[in-house]
């Protein structure tokens, strides 16, 4: 991941002319000495020499250094998949510097500082005080105001404006989000099947299944997470509650979502159960917890994106589409841990006090949550 590479451009180019080391030094005015250096890296020209020496090379100054401040594919896998284990490992803190001084190297690669926002937000918890967490989200908005400012493919720009858009609401800057997200939510076009038509049209029939899989997955998961923000808005008293509620569980399993994606199932319980409170419904909310627990300790684990036997064209998409691939951003023992112990923590269910049901539930988990702490 070396940005410079001055000394393999100068080496490949002299041989590219045909012209030894002795004759470059001539032209350059220093001793084959300095030049056998600066192929192998050991040193650097001097800034003054790199017009001469592009001149010379017919490659413009850029080229000659083969500056490379993009990171490809594997290298920013790699990376972000070694922070995430340091997340796990290493102090908040330390890792957080090795963040900073990754975001100032690569300041115009914005595939980079969108996944140290995503990480950022993922992880802020580990800050410790709320102050803390605050200051690590706010630390997070730079980052993806950068990759607005850089551009890139829809898809990127729309992570980071959904990650701002979090990290805005999260630090209660609520009139900021409004005018953020506003102007970006309009008429939507489903332009799956057309890119299907046209792949089927060129002799392409797995590609097109293949596309409209992609574009299901993800119309599933946003339909289920606006329900679940719809929940959260209907009035206690009332049908609208109680429909949504019908609607959005039943997408969930008509898509059987604790296979497809087990971790969005296991919020979406949650969320509904902490609803179904805030409605003075604990018998409802307790059934859900149920399902939450009887989820929580099946065979789920390692947590990861896939597909199933309706979607079998979709881990490659996941593979080639996401940074981290079907990963998740947060080392799995750390995900565990909050899945068996997010349930005694969570404020919102604190009500259910006593309750035998609720404790029952909260000690199966708990026995299990022991072998990750």
């Amino acid at each position: 991941m070396q940005e410079i590479n001055i000394g393999q451009a100068i080496l490949e180019n002299r041989r590219r002319l045909g012209v030894t080391q002795d004759q470059l030094a001539d032209f350059a005015g220093v001793s084959k000495t300095a030049v056998s250096k600066w192929e192998t890296g050991a040193t650097y020209p001097d800034i003054t020499l790199l017009p001469r020496l592009a001149s010379f090379f017919h490659v413009t100054i850029d080229q000659l250094m083969d500056y490379q401040p993009q990171l490809s594919t594997q290298d920013l896998r790699r990376l972000c998949q070694e922070l995430v284990k340091d997340f796990a490992a290493r102090p908040f803190p330390q890792v957080m510097d090795r963040c900073r001084e990754l975001a100032k190297k690569y300041w115009a690669c914005p595939r980079l500082l969108l996944q140290l926002g995503s990480l950022y937000v993922n992880h802020c918890s580990q800050a410790g005080e709320p102050e803390a967490v605050l200051a690590t989200l706010e630390e997070a908005l730079p980052l993806l105001s950068r990759v607005q400012e850089l551009g890139g493919s829809a898809s990127l720009l729309s992570q980071a404006l959904g990650l701002q858009g979090f990290c805005l609401l999260r630090l209660g800057r609520g009139e900021e989000a409004v005018q953020l997200l506003e102007p970006q939510v309009s008429l939507r076009l489903c332009l799956e099947p057309l890119l299907a038509e046209g792949y089927q049209m060129t002799g392409q029939p797995l590609q097109a299944r293949r596309v409209l899989q992609a574009g299901m997955y993800q119309t599933v998961l946003e339909l289920l997470s606006q329900q679940l923000a719809y929940l959260r808005l209907c009035p206690a008293e009332g049908p609208a509650f109680e429909e949504t509620l019908c609607r959005l569980l039943a997408v969930a399993e008509a898509f059987q979502l604790d296979r497809l994606h087990p971790g969005f199932q296991l919020s979406l319980f949650l969320t509904a159960a902490q609803e179904c409170l805030r409605c003075r419904q604990p018998d409802k909310a307790l059934k859900l917890l149920e399902k939450y627990r009887r989820l929580a300790l099946s065979d789920i684990y390692p947590l990861s994106l896939k597909g199933d036997s309706y979607f079998d064209l979709l881990d490659s998409w996941l593979e080639q589409e996401l940074t981290l691939g079907s990963q998740p951003p947060r080392d799995e023992a750390a995900v565990r841990r909050d899945i068996f112990h997010t349930l005694a923590e969570h404020p919102a269910f604190g009500e259910l006090g006593e309750d035998p049901r609720f404790q029952e539930l909260l000690h199966s988990l708990e026995r299990e949550g022991r072998k990750y702490l």
